[in-house]
């Protein structure tokens, strides 16, 4: 792919920050030089970060969540309203609500939404371990806070109908979010507001 460049070396580090999203063949040259300028050391502790990520990274065995330990920080947290489960997509949405600071139940992270035109059925998603979750009895609210998009309204309805039978409240976002956006793209301020003034699901 990359044939131009003096060195096999450089051009085998630029095809693969190339494989990165987002990622051009120009910013991933500009990646690769940047990389030689610094020291060998410094390159190192650079790579083997990623080699640590990937190998020893975790999935909080509760919320599904990353985590360096079995139970995520926020889990283990017993400072954490426990009666409450906000229903992300996936973890940069944990993040993006996290920053807002309007929230202080737990998570339960799904991993994707329900999409069958990408062949994402339920069974694939983390909602098996979320209803056994709510079974335990602990949780009098969730909160589905997933994108206002076609597939996030599908897997709402999809929950809902799931564990409509259970003793709990269910809470929606408010619209504050555009309808059609993903919410890691959403601000801050929007954000948190949804949160604040959830509405009550009702299918």
């Amino acid at each position: 792919m990359f044939n131009t460049y003096p060195s096999k070396l450089l051009d085998n580090a630029t095809a693969e920050f190339a494989k990165l999203p987002g990622i051009g063949k120009k910013t991933a040259l500009r990646l690769a030089l940047f990389l030689l300028k610094k020291s060998v050391e410094d390159v190192e502790l650079f790579g083997n970060s990623l080699i640590e990520l990937r190998r020893h990274i975790k999935h909080c065995k509760i919320c599904r969540n990353i985590s360096d330990h079995d139970t995520c920080e926020i889990c283990a947290d017993q400072t954490r309203d426990a009666s409450q489960i906000c229903i992300v997509e996936n973890i940069k949405d944990v993040l993006a609500v996290e920053n807002t600071r309007q929230y202080n139940g737990l998570y339960h992270v799904l991993g994707g939404l329900i999409s069958p035109m990408d062949g994402i059925g339920p069974e694939t998603l983390e909602i098996d371990s979320l209803i056994a979750r709510l079974r335990e009895g602990t949780t009098k609210e969730i909160i589905l806070a997933l994108s206002a998009t076609p597939e996030g309204d599908t897997t709402n309805f999809y929950i809902f109908r799931k564990i409509g039978t259970l003793p709990v409240t269910i809470s929606t976002i408010a619209k504050g979010v555009s309808v059609g956006s993903e919410l890691e793209y959403a601000d801050e301020i929007t954000l948190g507001r949804s949160i604040r003034n959830r509405i009550r699901f009702e299918g």
